[in-house]
C-alpha cells in the first residue's frame, strides 16, 4: 500500500470529525516532510504549537498499554514519567507494524486523535498554554490542520499528563 493510501482514512475521518463537532480549523496542503522543524516552517506556525504525536508502548507491573502521547513539538517525551503515569515499569515508542495498525499512518503522519479502541490519548499540558491554535499533520506528509485549542480539547478530551523533559 502507498504512503497516500495508508492514511487517507484517516485524514478522512478527521475532517469528518472537526467538521461534524464544528471545529475551527483549516487545512493546508504543502511537501510531505516528516520534520516537525520543516513542516512548521511550511505551515507558518511557531514550532511550539505543533501537535507531535508519539505512539507508545508501556509495560511492566502487569500493565501493557498503548498509548498516543500528544506533545509540543519543541518538547522531548520523558518515557518514564508517561509510564509511571499508567502504572507501568517504562515505555518505548512503539514499533512500525503497531503505530500502522494503531494509527493507519505512517510515522511523522499521525493526528493527534485516537480513532482506535486500544490506543488511550494523553496530553501533555504545555501545548494547550502557549497558543490560541495547534498545528499537526492530518494521516497524510502532506497535509496538516491548523485549529483552535480550546476545540482540539473539546473534541479529542486528551488525559492531560506532564510528560515533557525539564529543560536544562
Amino acid at each position: 500500500m502507498t504512503d497516500d493510501a495508508i492514511g487517507a482514512g484517516t485524514h478522512q475521518k478527521l475532517i469528518t470529525l472537526l467538521t461534524a463537532q464544528g471545529a475551527r480549523f483549516r487545512v493546508m496542503e504543502h511537501e510531505a516532510v516528516g520534520k516537525c522543524e520543516a513542516v512548521s516552517e511550511i505551515r507558518g506556525t511557531d514550532l511550539r504549537q505543533g501537535a507531535k504525536a508519539l505512539v507508545c508502548k508501556v509495560k511492566g507491573n502487569g500493565v501493557k498499554k498503548h498509548v498516543l502521547a500528544i506533545l509540543a513539538a519543541d518538547l522531548q517525551a520523558d518515557l518514564s514519567q508517561l509510564a509511571s503515569h499508567f502504572g507501568g515499569l517504562k515505555a518505548s515508542l512503539a514499533s512500525p507494524a503497531e503505530v500502522d495498525t494503531l494509527t493507519a499512518c505512517v510515522f511523522g503522519a499521525i493526528p493527534p486523535f485516537s480513532f482506535h479502541p486500544d490506543l488511550a490519548l494523553v496530553a501533555d499540558p504545555l501545548l494547550f498554554e502557549r497558543f490560541d491554535e495547534i498545528a499537526f499533520n492530518a494521516g497524510l506528509l502532506e497535509k496538516s490542520v491548523i485549529m483552535d485549542t480550546q476545540d482540539y480539547l473539546r473534541i479529542a478530551r486528551p488525559e492531560l499528563v506532564n510528560f515533557h523533559k525539564a529543560s536544562s
